[in-house]
């Protein structure tokens, strides 16, 4: 399987997936050009993008699943309590192809399985996914409230994860962030901190998973030197890591 970042933060969320005999995008948070020149630096075309998937309702995942749909003609999957709120707050316009699903679903798309993980995050109906081709497990697992007891069996499960690392305690503590928000943001339907995802990926080290890539990073309560700098610390050097950009499409990761 293959995997590039398009974008990965609160500004918007789109990744490429390949594995199975299929192509597809988790996530409509950018623009369509912007999806489009990221995936041609690769080389790759959207126009043979087989499906799109939705994770939840908020905006930085799902504001362009309309333009996909209408300027590529991508079929999507989404949950139908996350398409009902979706367009309660935002102008998705006219969509095309459309399957729902529930969460905890798995769905069977060309040769590829993909898992639908409930998440805890504060969203209607929010899933992670996990794309099993028969022979690896690549997991895309952002927004996801706290470290619920299913993510570290999930994780011991997996080749590759992009796992979110989305702030450092002592940047929100101390940033300009009102309290409400840093509640929500630390609470058990907000983020993972750094040391919440690095302590997942140090207890699935000695396993199957071969490396990991850090996405959906707080633009002010992180950066990447912090979110990197504090997982070495915790896994000691044993697991290679990336960071996935805010602003950057990434490198193409293979698994």
């Amino acid at each position: 399987m293959r995997m590039v970042v398009l974008q990965s933060g609160s500004n918007g969320n789109c990744v490429y997936v390949e594995g199975g005999g299929v192509r597809l995008l988790v996530d409509a948070g950018i623009s369509g050009r912007q999806a489009e020149l990221r995936l041609a630096s690769h080389g790759m075309d959207i126009r043979q993008v087989d499906v799109l998937l939705i994770s939840h309702d908020h905006r930085d995942h799902i504001r362009t699943l309309g333009v996909f749909q209408r300027k590529f003609g991508i079929p999507a999957y989404i949950t139908e309590k996350t398409l009902a709120v979706a367009e309660q707050f935002y102008c998705l316009g006219r969509l095309g192809t459309l399957y729902f699903f529930e969460p905890g679903d798995i769905l069977q798309v060309g040769g590829l399985k993909i898992y639908t993980i409930p998440t805890p995050h504060d969203a209607v109906e929010g899933v992670g996914f996990v794309f099993d081709d028969g022979q690896k497990r690549l997991g895309i697992l952002t927004d996801l409230g706290h470290p619920f007891p299913e993510l570290r069996r999930l994780i011991h499960s997996l080749d590759a994860v992009l796992l979110e690392s989305n702030y450092d305690p002592q940047m929100l503590q101390q940033g300009p962030y009102p309290e409400w928000l840093k509640r929500r943001i630390q609470g058990p339907h907000g983020h993972l901190s750094n040391q919440e995802a690095a302590q997942l990926l140090r207890s699935a080290l000695g396993g199957r998973l071969r490396w990991a890539c850090l996405g959906h990073l707080s633009e002010n309560n992180n950066s990447p030197e912090i979110a990197l700098q504090t997982h070495q610390q915790l896994l000691e050097g044993r697991l290679p890591l990336a960071v996935a950009s805010r602003y950057e499409v990434s490198d193409l990761f293979e698994v």
